[in-house]
């Protein structure tokens, strides 16, 4: 493939906060005439179709560049631009994108199972260089790739975002079941302290009964041992009548 490279990052240094590419063919990079400020539109879009007949390579390329918009970087005050190479692949380059990708998912210790967002990058990297080739080969094939590959993005950031709700509703359902926890563990705090309160009341209450039925039995006592010295005197005050009254009479009638 002549003129194009892959490489691990469009710039000297990898520095640039821009994902790093490992599978896509690029030309060689070049410098962009004209003022930095004129950068390349890399909006992507798909080309409108076009009624004056154009060479296979340039539709192609124009298709690549609406797939894959070029890459551009200011550098040392020159503005840099690199777009994704049109040459067919060979059956070589195929067997080393396969051996790349193994490579590159030991490299960076790949999950093989679960989700894994190494694994997912990689795989979508390779899977735009397929792209390239399928679209160089057949560019209505590329471009049906490239709705599949749409569609993937599209499923999986549906699928992240309703991960994402799930955890937040998680999150909240978990942070309302704590606050009703705490709200429990603050009711049982003042039941508690009320119960404390009431059985010390009670026992107040209980002392001041105990005190009072003592005090009643203690009088009642008093009362009865009065009452009894108060009969005993009656009686003996009852006996000393009869005694005088027996004695009057005897003396009386002799």
């Amino acid at each position: 493939m002549d003129n194009s490279v892959r490489s691990e990052c469009y710039h000297n240094s990898c520095t640039c906060n821009k994902q790093c590419f490992y599978f896509l063919f690029y030309f060689q990079v070049r410098p962009l005439r004209g003022k930095p400020d004129q950068r390349i539109n890399s909006t992507p879009f798909l080309p409108p179709p076009k009624s004056t007949p154009f060479s296979s390579q340039h539709q192609t390329e124009e298709v690549l560049d609406a797939i894959f918009p070029p890459r551009e970087w200011e550098e040392e005050n020159q503005l840099w631009v690199q777009k994704v190479s049109s040459a067919p692949s060979t059956r070589l380059d195929v067997l080393q994108l396969g051996e790349l990708l193994e490579k590159k998912l030991q490299q960076r210790e790949a999950k093989e199972t679960g989700i894994c967002s190494v694994r997912r990058e990689l795989y979508s990297q390779c899977f735009d260089e397929l792209i390239r080739q399928a679209t160089i080969n057949c560019a209505e094939m590329g471009l049906m790739l490239l709705r599949v590959r749409n569609e993937i993005q599209m499923t999986l950031v549906a699928y992240q975002t309703l991960y994402e709700s799930s955890v937040a509703f998680g999150i909240r359902k978990a942070l309302q079941a704590e606050q009703g926890m705490t709200d429990l563990e603050k009711r049982i705090s003042e039941l508690e302290s009320q119960k404390l309160e009431l059985n010390k009341k009670l026992e107040d209450q209980r002392a001041k009964c105990d005190a009072i039925q003592k005090r009643e039995s203690e009088k009642r006592q008093i009362e009865a041992k009065k009452h009894a010295e108060e009969i005993q005197f009656l009686k003996k005050i009852n006996q000393q009548l009869k005694v005088e009254i027996l004695f009057v009479s005897f003396f009386f009638f002799f």
